[in-house]
């Protein structure tokens, strides 16, 4: 078999294991040339933030340098090393050990043997947790610009793909409470650019189990037409985006109603809005009181509490503003399904 198959059949027999959970570690050796100072690399399934990568250490004469690979792009390293770098692999699994023998003439061999070790390895994927929301092939996160065109997610935007994560995962245990009907209805009140209208909507047409129709509503209406291109390129379609504002909007009915941060006294306006809709689920986070500080006039010596501006608009924020560290998040869930 040529040495190309014989990789690519390799790697298959590794992302098997790094999927399954069996993989254990890989060694690339053998140096193609003797003067390279690259002589060994080692490779083991690892988990950084909650998430399995694959280790490389890249093993020099004088040092040792660590990168870590998602599955894909390790693939692609294990690929090139080989047919750049060295002649030789092994793969060892829980299940059974592979090893990569070939020559500089181009011929190779991949034999199977007994596992060495059966003992599972100290990572398992089913001790990670999964996250709701995945980069790989997002059209909607691309259009919105959170990960890259190679559907990695993008350097400065790890912490809106998490905040994206973290709130799906809210609203879904709100949701899976919830006495809702057979297509129920959701407003997103004030969505802007619908970073989180969009993670909503994808996690639930996912792995809800129930008929569904959602509208974000914005008074912009130039964000209000980017999120429904964006909408349609991502084929969601019973997500659409409507230019309104929290009291006027013009909507059939609302079983679940959402307004996160809005500004002033919009998170009461939605409050009212939901209650007056009868609708089964109100999700609010408070964001600025402008009212509130414009009154916030303290007699005597309390008048220094209001001194500077930014302390003043603090005193007028609602606290959900500023969860505490143990917080799991500041939205005001109220369940109204029973």
């Amino acid at each position: 078999m040529a040495s190309e198959e014989n990789i690519n059949a390799l790697i298959t027999r590794l992302n098997e294991g790094f999927g399954d959970s069996t993989l254990i570690k890989a060694t690339l050796s053998n140096k193609r040339r003797k003067d390279s100072d690259l002589n060994n690399v080692f490779i083991r399934p690892v988990v950084i933030r909650g998430e399995a990568v694959l280790q490389f250490v890249y093993r020099y004469a004088t040092k040792d340098i660590t990168t870590n690979y998602s599955a894909s792009d390790a693939s692609a390293e294990i690929e090139k090393l080989l047919a750049g770098s060295f002649l030789n692999a092994d793969l060892y699994t829980s299940t059974a050990d592979y090893s990569y023998l070939s020559n500089r003439k181009g011929n190779s061999r991949l034999l199977k043997k007994a596992p060495s070790s059966t003992e599972l390895p100290v990572y398992r994927h089913d001790k990670i947790k999964r996250r709701l929301i995945s980069a790989e092939n997002n059209i909607y996160l691309r259009e919105l610009g959170v990960v890259t065109e190679n559907w990695k997610v993008k350097a400065g935007m790890e912490d809106k793909f998490r905040q994206i994560n973290r709130y799906a995962e809210l609203v879904d245990d709100v949701l899976k409470t919830a006495a809702l009907p057979d297509n129920f209805t959701i407003a997103d009140m004030g969505s802007g650019k619908g970073y989180l209208t969009f993670a909503l909507y994808d996690h639930l047409s996912r792995n809800f189990g129930k008929p569904f129709s959602m509208t974000g509503v914005e008074l912009r209406p130039q964000l209000v037409d980017f999120c429904n291109s964006v909408a349609e390129k991502a084929g969601f379609g019973k997500l659409r985006f409507i230019t309104g504002s929290i009291e006027t909007a013009l909507l059939p009915s609302i079983d679940v109603l959402i307004a996160l941060h809005a500004c002033d006294t919009a998170t009461d306006e939605a409050i009212f809005r939901g209650i007056s809709s009868d609708a089964r689920v109100i999700m609010v986070a408070p964001c600025c009181h402008k009212q509130i500080r414009k009154q916030l006039n303290p007699p005597g010596t309390l008048r220094e509490i209001t001194r500077y501006g930014i302390f003043a608009e603090r005193q007028a924020e609602n606290p959900h503003r500023y969860p505490s560290r143990h917080d799991t998040g500041s939205l005001g869930l109220q369940n109204r399904s029973g």
